[in-house]
């Protein structure tokens, strides 16, 4: 009869006063029926046990091996074709092995690229968490911030912001995006917002990295990112990027200087003059007025 397996913490303690009792003279039946374990049990933590140890940790349960699992043979073959493809996907290496009539699934695939160090993701990336996605029912509930990015004949970009709720929008331009650049935006957004911001919305770009996230906790605003594969988390700000390009951004000339003048200008019409179908053909600035903030 075995004994069932135990994560006792205190375990590993009561296996070295079992050795400790032996190794004192005791012999192996006594310590079993003074501690209520087998005899088979205490002789062997007694072998296990080094001299040097100060406890006996419990091992793992888990199997070597699972009934289920992929042959050497196989999983060399997937190490092959991906040598061979030049590193194509795991989809791509599936459908090769398919085609040879292996009936694999995507997940093996990818489990063994993964444990050979293939996988196409850092084993250093932090992984961000995704909390509910909050309703825009008042103006500032739902912000969300992105870059535009031109790069003829230079780099020049532009942070855009959007009020998911009012439609309200704020735009800068910039040479040179970062996480410090970032909340430099968010600040002089919400100083220029008629309302105060309550969750930022972002990407997973490297100017919304963790100090952009600790900066921005500091004025008691939430960071939440886009999730991933899911485009309508940003469809609003999205939107107001292509509307910011198309009429304005490609009808002044690529400079900074001009943008910088053009942009607020701009700004300004679409807040407060420039109807929205998405609101029922009127402006931002109706919006916030009709719709108090939270």
């Amino acid at each position: 009869m075995y004994m069932a397996y135990s994560n006792n913490p205190n375990l590993p303690r009561v296996r070295m006063e079992a050795v400790k009792l032996v190794r004192s003279g005791w012999s192996t039946r006594k310590v079993a029926r003074h501690l209520g374990f087998t005899h088979s049990a205490i002789v062997k933590w007694t072998h296990r046990m080094p001299s040097r140890l100060r406890y006996l940790p419990t091992q793992s349960s888990r199997p070597y091996h699972h009934p289920k699992e992929l042959s050497v043979e196989m999983a060399q073959r997937i190490l092959e074709y991906r040598f061979r493809s030049k590193g194509r996907c795991a989809f791509f290496l599936r459908h090769i092995l398919k085609e040879e009539g292996h009936d694999i699934s995507l997940s093996s695939v990818k489990r063994v690229l993964r444990r050979n160090g293939m996988s196409r993701f850092s084993r250093w990336k932090k992984w961000h968490r995704y909390p509910p996605r909050p309703k825009a029912e008042a103006p500032g509930i739902l912000v969300e911030i992105d870059t535009i990015h031109e790069w003829l004949p230079y780099r020049l970009y532009v942070y855009t912001l959007l009020d998911v709720c009012s439609r309200w929008a704020y735009a800068m331009p910039i040479l040179r995006i970062g996480a410090d650049q970032s909340a430099c935006f968010v600040r002089q957004a919400q100083e220029s917002a008629p309302f105060p911001f309550s969750t930022i919305q972002s990407d997973h770009g490297s100017e919304f990295s963790k100090w952009f996230t600790k900066k921005i906790s500091e004025r008691n605003m939430a960071h939440r990112h886009s999730r991933i594969r899911t485009p309508n988390d940003n469809a609003h700000l999205e939107r107001f990027n292509r509307t910011i390009q198309e009429e304005c951004l490609r009808h002044i000339p690529f400079s900074l200087r001009s943008w910088q003048r053009e942009i607020p200008e701009y700004l300004k019409y679409y807040n407060t003059q420039r109807p929205h179908m998405g609101l029922n053909m009127k402006t931002p600035a109706d919006i916030i007025k009709t719709v108090p903030s939270y």
